[in-house]
């Protein structure tokens, strides 16, 4: 997948194998779009796949409009965020900076936040304070927007969207 080049050499999949939730549509099923017999390579349909993933990302994040305006970095986690190569693909795509808890089980992460602001509540503890003071970060999975990338992605990002708009009526 990282020996594939930005945009697949033409290859755009919508990777909803499942349905998909961002945009809503559970009967969606997967789709390649732009395929030759010289573009179908491993790399291409690799590259392509988490292209359309993380394209859906994006859109999730511009269907929240003002609430991630502006946003000055993206915290992953989970076992894609183990890769350098998605979390740089990432910061690309969105223009936005990645960083990774050290933590990386965020269910449990999450829960435990939770519990704390939960009890210190009554004490006018914000959310924001508690994971200020109880987040680390793993300053070795930064991934800082790269200026070229991010232009050469927005090219195909369009090439999804209209894809997108074609096969689900999705604008």
């Amino acid at each position: 997948m990282a020996s594939a080049s930005i945009g697949a050499e033409g290859v755009t999949c919508l990777p909803f194998f499942n349905g998909e939730r961002v945009p809503m549509l559970p009967g969606a099923s997967g789709d390649f779009s732009g395929l030759t017999s010289p573009n179908m390579t491993q790399a291409n349909l690799c590259r392509a796949v988490m292209e359309g993933a993380t394209f859906g990302l994006r859109y999730g994040l511009e269907l929240l409009g003002d609430l991630t305006a502006g946003a000055r970095q993206i915290r992953l986690s989970g076992g894609g965020a183990k890769s350098p190569v998605w979390r740089q693909m990432v910061a690309d795509i969105t223009g936005i900076e990645v960083i990774c808890p050290e933590i990386t089980d965020a269910a449990a992460l999450g829960a435990a936040l939770q519990a704390a602001w939960c009890e210190q509540r009554a004490q006018d503890t914000t959310l924001e304070a508690l994971c200020h003071r109880l987040v680390q970060l793993d300053a070795g999975s930064l991934a800082e927007p790269d200026a070229g990338r991010v232009d050469a992605f927005e090219v195909v990002y369009q090439r999804y969207r209209r894809l997108l708009c074609e096969r689900h009526g999705v604008t």
